[in-house]
């Protein structure tokens, strides 16, 4: 199977500086003591945070009421959505604290602490590298030039735990970053940089069982590649699925040569999770940060687009994937996409797809839309069952506090509210319910 064609050298492009990641449990963790001698010292990883789980996590209230008796404080009983504490000679109502729902955030994202240089690996620019250059931050650099600055929080499995056990996170699903996809790379290269990649994954989950989950990532500009990779990952290193990109150089996703990657993904019983990359458009939109702003919603849409109206979900019925951000541009604009079927068969309806709508559930998206109108909007388009916590952690458009925007969605009952916290990321990615938080 002959590899995708390359997508332009990045010499000729121009691409838009991302900001800084977002910050984390920062005046916890980076805080530094300083010794008789002067020596700045990192506080211990003990103290950032364990591979237990979390003790006192943010709880999810839930109205109640409650009623007391005795002269001082005595115990009552609630009845409404919550149970209730009552206190004093009388009768209390209000919020109660419920026992907190665990949360499974299905989009975070990872990086090693440092890695080979890899133009001087591979013989060729275009790759990313990190330069530590302050405790405790780190810059991407790609060809010398800054493109993006990370926190410890996006290497570090004793920050990320800490914050976790701030946010009342159980598990987070760990992916590499976009950028690191490299599916313009010779397809060699990109093989040996995905497996360096996953093998410190499958790392980082050793060592953390009951706090992670690792989808690995593969060369798809070579599917025969990334399909002897993702067998590695689901059999070898214990993954239950991969993160890929939105398109692979010129392919989309219904690409033919694609095909056989997805029909062994579903083989294997893989969870694939869809990320925009590359996004269309950002040289002509370098500035106000709407490569990320417009582009990903877009790139995201393209990729449920073409898997639909490319008839990968007829001819896969049983391949499990989830698309980030909320399913992208997708959901505001399906009447749109659902009228253009209608008015133009011969172009959308080619290789025999049925009405876009009619595609609502056989698919997943995260719950990263960022306000409660368009989460009410999500929920009543694909249901409960088909939405999952997903907060981009530890970058700047993510999720400030992971699952907050559910929590405080007025009108969900708990089991709801279950379903989109950690439920439906298990089925997502295949896993038994609470196998991953004992």
């Amino acid at each position: 199977m002959s590899p995708s064609p390359k997508r332009p050298s990045r010499k000729k492009k121009s691409a838009a500086r991302a900001p800084l990641g977002r910050g984390s449990a920062k005046k916890k963790v980076a805080k530094k003591s300083v010794g008789k001698k002067g020596v700045a010292k990192k506080k211990s990883a003990a103290k950032r945070g364990s591979g237990k789980k979390p003790k006192n996590p943010r709880p999810v209230t839930e109205a109640g009421t409650g009623t007391g008796t005795g002269a001082g404080t005595g115990a009552g009983t609630g009845t409404g959505a919550g149970a209730g504490a009552g206190a004093g000679a009388g009768a209390g109502a209000g919020p109660v604290a419920a026992v907190p729902i665990e949360k499974i955030d299905l989009h975070t994202h990872i990086l090693p602490e440092s890695w080979p240089d890899l133009a001087a690996r591979y013989g060729y620019g275009g790759f990313v590298g990190i330069e530590h250059h302050v405790p405790c931050r780190a810059r991407l650099m790609i060809d010398g030039k800054v493109f993006r600055e990370i926190e410890e929080n996006c290497w570090s499995p004793e920050w990320r735990i800490a914050d976790q056990d701030r946010d009342g996170v159980a598990v987070q699903v760990l992916s590499t970053v976009p950028v690191m996809f490299s599916y313009w790379a010779e397809p060699a290269d990109a093989l040996d940089l995905s497996r360096l990649l996953n093998d410190h994954l499958a790392g980082v989950v050793a060592a953390h069982p009951h706090r992670f989950i690792g989808l690995g990532t593969v060369p798809l500009q070579d599917p025969d590649l990334a399909i002897a990779e993702l067998e590695r990952c689901v059999r070898d290193l214990g993954f239950p699925g991969v993160q890929i990109g939105t398109h692979v150089n010129a392919w989309n996703l219904d690409a033919p040569e694609l095909f056989p990657f997805f029909a062994r993904a579903s083989e294997l019983g893989a969870a694939l999770f869809v990320h925009p990359w590359d996004m269309v458009g950002r040289e002509q939109m370098p500035s106000y940060f709407l490569p990320w702003l417009v582009g990903m919603p877009a790139e995201t849409s393209r990729a449920v687009c073409s898997m639909i109206f490319g008839a990968v979900f007829d001819r896969l019925p049983d391949l499990r994937t989830c698309f980030a951000h909320g399913g992208g541009a997708f959901p505001g604009t399906l009447g749109r996409i659902e009228k253009g079927w209608k008015a133009r068969p011969d172009l959308c309806a080619v290789r025999g797809a049925g009405n876009p709508r009619s595609y609502l559930g056989r698919f997943w998206v995260d719950s990263l839309v960022h306000d409660h109108a368009s989460l009410r909007f999500l929920l009543d388009l694909f249901g409960a069952e088909k939405i999952a916590l997903g907060s981009d952690y530890p970058f700047p458009l993510g999720e400030s506090c992971p699952g907050e925007l559910i929590e405080s969605l007025a009108g969900l009952d708990r089991a709801t509210r279950a379903k989109l916290l950690a439920q439906n990321a298990e089925d997502f990615l295949g896993l038994a319910r609470g196998s991953r938080r004992s």
